[in-house]
């Protein structure tokens, strides 16, 4: 599969939400102190992700 979710620590211990494509990190959350925390995250994303709006700075 080219794309997926990853959840990884960071060095300062939190758990953070990857999206990547091809290997590459397309972007990531902020750090949360419980892996659940991360799950929740990417859960918001599919869940809201898909109708949101796109604005142009």
């Amino acid at each position: 599969m080219a794309h997926k979710f990853v959840i990884e620590q960071n060095k300062a211990g939190e758990y953070v939400a990857k999206f990547k494509y091809n290997s590459e990190i397309i972007f990531w959350t902020e750090g949360y102190s419980s892996k659940a925390s991360a799950k929740n995250a990417i859960e918001s994303i599919l869940k809201n992700g898909p109708g949101a709006p796109v604005e142009e700075g």
